[in-house]
């Protein structure tokens, strides 16, 4: 795990190192390990390393392979092994442990199809000598950043966005920044909320020809239901989930420095800890660490739960307990940190888990992240199953759902009026909005659209919200806090075999009578106590909003009052007068923007 640079100039010109020095110096905190770089003609490589697998010098990138491939790369490729003994055979040498080099040769030999063989977390560049092109790809659900720019004239790439921005001023995309402020969906597509920096999609890779100075992307990757696994009965998808899960784990256990997890009580991140706990106590022989952020506030505390697991389990759990001291002072810091506006509070209890976890030396953490996206776990896709099953077996499961889950009868009903209908939808979006007429007028709706067709399909729901409007930004603020401090995550539910079971297997096995995630409860349900297994509330991490946001109130209204940003795209004095009186998330997404705008010297240009 660590971060990449690399410029490409036009024909004909020279790297400047200085310039490539700068913009790799900017993600110091992603690679503190080792720095390196790598000029040839008009092509320059950095990179810094965070040191996971073979730990020693020769695991310093761009690392050079045969001459005439070299690498900057930011990720894990976890079935590293498994490829080298496969490379091997095909005739291939090797001189480090590092899965970086199994990617170099696997490139070498099957080109851009090695991207299908890689199990893992990816995005890189290879230059290829031979062939005159530097080949780029991204991991098929984006959990590693990649973004590209050619706002200087020449095309320069990184793993975070601020190595692309100028000091001095930088224009704001007003299409995404509206879009996120009329619905609250972002990074979904290759556009940032900075005009002129790009995000290359998942499962997607580029090629930049050296000899024409121009790019072309392609996607390589689909995500599809598999009927094989469709067709599995309840008795044998859950031995096939249970296998699976096993797999995707311990395959995120590899590692030459210390791995813990994050805990939050929840069925996702308790069920990880369940499976990583006995094979890192066997493999190491020490307590697996686990941490968990608490919230002040009762209603969203979930401590009680992450003890009960820890304790099960035998875990050395860590407590972190964020407060409202600690938000005031880390709200510029979080906002430089993620680069781009952010929907929730809840940030800054994942950002203080990782720096619990910096202090305590665990390199590696692994988390729950995608968890109810695969398998079902958010309670407003029971709308969608209940669609999708008919009428009268839905009649059976909504009765039964009132009890085992935090719906009321009626929310199902409710859910899906909203979730199916654009004039409603659309309707209470614009309602909240206080940007200009204009302004919102100009507003075309392309994801809730898709949303809506997606929602009477529950496989089509779960594709669009893992590859469109949920996870990426989930992705993000994970990628960001994690790196922040220098630390890696694993994501076992992002295994992409995983996902390709989570959205194949039967609906009804994945929503059984009001229980999300109902094929995760039965497969795990021996491993962990049973309160938490067959727990009916959800919260993750939640930041304890209510109180902070009151304690901030009169620095978010004086913030909110210097943003000419939000004075040229909003009713501004109406938005001032009733600021202190919206909802809290409304309230920080106001605020948030306000913060974003000043720190990275953010301009509207009409």
């Amino acid at each position: 795990m660590c971060g990449i640079s690399g410029i490409i100039m036009k024909v004909g010109q020279v790297v400047d190192i200085n310039e490539l020095n700068r913009i790799n110096s900017k993600i110091e905190h992603r690679g503190p390990d080792a720095e390196g770089y790598y000029v040839h003609h008009n092509v320059g490589f950095a990179h810094r390393r965070l040191s996971i697998l073979d730990l020693s010098e020769a695991g310093n990138q761009p690392m050079v392979y045969s001459n005439n491939l070299v690498i900057t790369y930011n990720g894990e490729v976890y079935n590293y092994v498994e490829l080298r003994e496969e490379l091997v055979k095909l005739g291939y040498h090797f001189n480090t442990t590092t899965d970086t080099e199994v990617i170099l040769a696997a490139y070498d030999a099957w080109g851009s199809k090695c991207l299908n063989k890689f199990n893992g977390m990816w995005s890189f560049a290879i230059l290829d000598k031979g062939a005159n092109k530097v080949f780029m790809a991204r991991d098929r659900f984006g959990v590693k950043p990649f973004y590209y720019s050619q706002n200087s004239g020449n095309f320069v790439f990184g793993s975070e966005i601020k190595q692309l921005l100028k000091d001095f001023h930088n224009e704001v995309n007003l299409n995404v920044l509206i879009e996120y402020m009329i619905t609250f969906i972002d990074n979904h597509g290759p556009d940032t909320y900075f005009k002129g920096v790009h995000s290359l999609l998942p499962g997607h890779y580029m090629v930049y020809d050296l000899n024409a100075s121009r790019f072309f992307i392609e996607k390589y990757y689909n995500l599809d239901v598999k009927s094989t696994i469709q067709q599995l009965s309840k008795h044998k998808a859950v031995s096939y989930l249970k296998d699976l899960f096993s797999s995707a784990v311990k395959l995120r256990l590899r590692s030459d420095v210390k791995v813990g997890t994050c805990l939050s009580g929840g069925l996702d991140s308790s069920a990880v800890s369940a499976i990583a706990n006995s094979s890192y106590k066997e493999a190491s022989g020490r307590k697996f660490t686990a941490i968990h952020a608490r919230s002040i506030d009762a209603e969203t505390d979930e401590s009680s739960f992450a003890k009960e697991v820890a304790n099960n389990l035998d875990l050395e759990l860590h407590v972190v307990t964020p407060s409202t001291a600690d938000f005031k002072s880390l709200v510029e810091e979080v906002v430089y940190t993620q680069e781009e506006p952010f929907g929730s509070p809840s940030m800054f209890m994942g950002y203080k888990v990782f720096e619990k976890a910096k202090e305590l030396g665990c390199k590696v953490m692994l988390n729950g992240q995608g968890g109810d996206e695969v398998l079902l776990g958010y309670e407003r896709y029971f709308s969608s199953f209940l669609y999708q099953i008919g009428l009268a077996q839905g009649m059976k499961q909504l009765w039964k759902q009132s009890k085992n889950s935090g719906l009321k009868l009626y929310d199902p009903f409710v859910y899906f009026f909203y979730f199916t209908s654009y004039r409603i939808r659309k309707s209470r979006l614009l309602r909240r909005s206080f940007l200009k007429d204009a302004i919102k007028g100009k507003f075309d709706f392309v994801e809730i659209k898709r949303s809506i067709e997606s929602f009477k399909d529950i496989a089509k729901l779960q594709i669009h919200e893992i590859s469109t409007v949920q996870l990426p930004h989930l992705l993000r603020y994970e990628d960001r806090n994690s790196m922040r401090h220098s630390i890696e995550t694993r994501l076992p539910f992002l295994d992409y075999r995983m996902v390709e079971a989570g959205i194949s297997f039967n609906p009804k096995l994945k929503i059984y009578n009001g229980w999300t995630k109902y094929i995760l409860r039965l497969s795990i349900e021996n491993l962990l106590p049973r309160n938490v297994v067959w727990r009916k509330s959800k919260l993750g991490f939640n930041a304890p909003e209510r109180s902070w946001l009151t304690a901030h109130k009169l620095t978010m209204a004086e913030e909110l009052s210097k943003s000419e940003l939000l004075r040229a795209i909003t009713n501004f004095e109406d938005l001032q007068k009733r600021f202190l009186d919206l909802p809290y998330k409304v309230q920080w997404l106001y605020y948030n923007i306000a913060v974003w705008e000043r720190i990275y010297n953010v301009k509207y240009v009409d």
